[in-house]
């Protein structure tokens, strides 16, 4: 039988808190394994208590969601822990930062219930984006505001170099995957299997250093391998 979820619920509004304890715990596939109001107490609960997938806000007082997501995602001994962020605002600068921390995607506080839950599930199954569209267009309208100016990770250079590991194939693949495609999509596109895919995508996952495909769009895009389109 396959265990639950683990899932971990930061948030400084105590009541928002309880609420996704409620919803969470109702899932036989899932279970809440604790509970935190700041992002240095969601550190050492990541630790732990080994959870899966931390439901983490953005905006809480001490540290932060985003400084909360660095500390995860540079941990080697969590590095199957998978962040989602929630936002109040469906555009929030912070959430492209995030993802470069390490996020692997991020949800509006405003999401049905259905959409948390599936969004909890895809996260901890590390396959796929929770929303590949709009978290691709997110980081196109930041990225051509020049929002990938603020200093964090590695610079266009570096990207350049890391790309050049690329085989043509993996790099195609990239270029699809940071257009919102999932595995199934890319595979019909190229008339190859899904698991086809998946290997390459894992592949280029391990060359570039990014965690998930969370990370591939925003080195496709910072890297100037994908150009972003604003309307």
């Amino acid at each position: 039988m396959t265990p639950p979820i683990k899932v971990l619920l930061v948030d400084d509004q105590a009541l928002l808190r309880s609420a996704f304890r409620v919803l969470v715990d109702s899932e036989a596939d899932m279970e809440v394994v604790g509970e935190a109001a700041d992002g240095a107490q969601a550190v050492e609960l990541a630790r732990s208590t080994r959870a899966d997938v931390v439901l983490m806000d953005i905006r809480m007082p001490g540290t932060d969601g985003l400084a909360a997501t660095r500390m995860i995602s540079a941990d080697p001994g969590l590095s199957g822990v998978r962040v989602v962020m929630l936002t109040t605002f469906e555009v929030d600068e912070y959430v492209v930062q995030s993802l470069r921390a390490g996020a692997s995607g991020f949800l509006g506080k405003g999401a049905e219930p259905e959409e948390l839950l599936n969004a909890i599930r895809v996260a901890a199954g590390g396959e796929a984006l929770l929303s590949p569209a709009a978290t691709k267009g997110l980081i196109a309208t930041f990225l051509a505001q020049g929002g990938s100016s603020d200093g964090d990770g590695p610079s266009v250079a570096e990207f350049s170099e890391r790309l050049a590991a690329l085989t043509g194939r993996e790099r195609e693949v990239l270029v699809l995957v940071a257009g919102g495609l999932s595995n199934d999509e890319i595979a019909e596109r190229l008339v190859v299997s899904p698991l086809t895919v998946k290997t390459h995508v894992n592949r280029a996952m391990a060359k570039l250093g990014a965690r998930d495909r969370a990370q591939l769009v925003v080195i496709a895009y910072e890297s100037g391998l994908v150009r972003p389109r604003v309307e």
